[in-house]
């Protein structure tokens, strides 16, 4: 049995009576209020103490909405959700029907991956299941999404599910491109998909499972002739053609300061933008990515960094690097055949002692003060450790070579630490320079802080309803908390945005 009960008018306004300082949304038909930015879990795992204090301190601080999806953890975002729900609810200090759960649905990935696999073995095959990539399936078919909605519920132990979104469905035309599958073929059949989700959804609204539905997009807000965008006046005919009283009511898409499509191109009809689209008609609006812009394939950090102690020119980057690479030649060429090693253990450790080899001539190229720091975390460090390890212990490790082991390991940390500083101190003048853009382009978005300035620009802009923020810890859900105590009027900022979008392009 679940937790019994759903989202209303009146507690979800109740709750605010508590939280008095919070800024707050006020949901059109629903009359549902939310605070202006929800806890965002899509990196939140199950029996993560810092994620589950994270969430705690957010439900009892006045952040009163919370988005989840099947797929966030392999399930395990869900479990945390209700563990805490539970918690609280349980200890009197919340009810259910004060909080708004958002969750998705459309990934096959972990164990709707391998469901998927045992299901076509037993000859019955979810239906419309997109063949994405290596473990990777999408689907919004009804089957598909009755046994994902059943399982969100029992994930999240709850009765009924507030909003249940459509996964990112635009996987279908990313997929239908590849083949290549004509436009005007592919747009009809991903519509025609849609549609038939939509019925499903309307259903589980009938049957009490879910309260209210929608999209979750990452090209809401593209250009109309993109081959991949998601037409959302498109799908809003599609609802209307199903029931006047439909109950499509959400919209997900991503946007923040160097993203600013949502409120920039005038892809619906009349020349509107996908945010005043939706705010005629009365569509809610969840923003995602309010901190990660990702432009030309880069990772942006929306956040304040720091200049760093000791900045590092291009040239000291260079003599590290050659230096590494020095070492390495002499390591292959004088050392590695006195350890006696079969031949691929040997192609392995030349392999993984590669840090001067692997940034030699590429150091300049990772873009990004985050995507650098992946590289590193994700690629170099496991590799060169490794190999590290392995000869240090190694037994009767020859002395000389021991000794290039400690020039090795001292030259690759002076190297990874220059390149380090010279991407954060890149970093450090770039998100300086957008915050001071940010600004000019609208005073009212001032704010202490780079984040906050952030989720500002996107609370205070008519349209948006809620932003979603990952706030994996504690110090993320303070920082929230302090911006959504500074009431900011919420108007139209098109032009502001606009200003955003061409500084950007410059």
């Amino acid at each position: 049995m679940g937790i019994p009960g759903k989202a209303t008018a009146v507690a979800t306004q109740s709750y605010f009576q508590q939280h008095p300082d919070v800024c707050t949304t006020m949901i059109d038909e629903l009359n549902w209020q939310i605070s202006q930015a929800g806890f965002g879990s899509y990196r939140v795992a199950a029996g993560e103490k810092t994620h589950e204090q994270a969430l705690r301190q957010a439900l009892q601080s006045g952040i009163n909405l919370i988005d989840t999806s099947s797929n966030y953890g392999d399930g395990g975002s869900e479990r945390l959700i209700s563990r805490i729900l539970a918690e609280q609810i349980d200890a009197g200090n919340l009810q259910r029907e004060q909080v708004v759960i958002v969750s998705k649905a459309g990934y096959l990935q972990g164990f709707n991956y391998a469901l998927a696999q045992q299901r076509k073995k037993e000859g019955r095959p979810f239906p419309n299941l997109v063949k994405y990539a290596e473990g990777l399936d999408h689907c919004i078919h009804p089957e598909f999404l009755d046994d994902q909605l059943t399982r969100s519920l029992e994930r999240l132990n709850l009765e009924t599910l507030d909003v249940f979104l459509l996964h990112n469905p635009e996987y279908y035309l990313s997929w239908a491109q590849r083949r290549p599958i004509p436009l005007d073929e592919a747009r009809r059949t991903y519509y025609q998909r849609i549609r038939l989700a939509f019925e499903f959804l309307e259903q589980a609204v009938a049957d009490g499972r879910i309260q209210s539905y929608g999209i979750s997009s990452n090209t809401f807000p593209e250009p109309a002739r993109s081959y991949t965008f998601t037409d959302l006046s498109r799908i809003w005919h599609i609802a209307q053609e199903i029931s006047a009283d439909h109950h499509f009511r959400w919209v997900q898409l991503p946007m923040n300061l160097l993203e600013t499509g949502a409120a920039t191109e005038a892809n619906q009809p009349d020349g509107q933008t996908v945010l005043q689209f939706a705010q005629v008609h009365h569509l809610a609006v969840l923003v995602n990515r309010p901190l990660n812009a990702i432009v030309q394939e880069s990772l942006t950090r929306l956040a304040d960094v720091l200049p760093p102690s000791y900045p590092a020119t291009p040239e000291e980057v260079s003599t590290a690097v050659d230096s590494c690479v020095q070492l390495e030649t002499q390591f292959a060429s004088q050392y590695l055949a006195t350890l006696n090693l079969d031949h691929e253990t040997n192609q392995q450790l030349l392999d993984y002692l590669s840090v001067g080899r692997m940034l030699e001539g590429n150091w300049g190229g990772f873009g990004t003060f985050q995507n650098w720091q992946d590289v590193k975390a994700r690629f170099i460090l496991p590799r060169s450790q490794t190999a590290v390890e392995f000869l240090s212990n190694r037994p009767n490790l020859p002395a000389e070579v021991a000794l290039w082991l400690d020039g090795y390991v001292e030259a690759a940390n002076i190297a990874l630490a220059a390149l380090s500083a010279y991407y954060q101190e890149q970093a450090a003048k770039r998100t300086t320079r957008i915050k001071e853009t940010a600004v000019a382009a609208d005073p009212d978005w001032q704010a202490e802080t780079l984040s906050q300035t952030a989720v500002r620009a996107l609370r205070s802009s008519a349209g948006v309803s809620c932003v979603l923020v990952g706030m994996r810890q504690q110090p993320y859900v303070l920082d929230v908390l302090a911006d959504l105590a500074q009431p900011t009027p919420v108007k139209n900022r098109a032009e502001s945005w606009r200003e955003m979008r061409q500084s950007s392009e410059k």
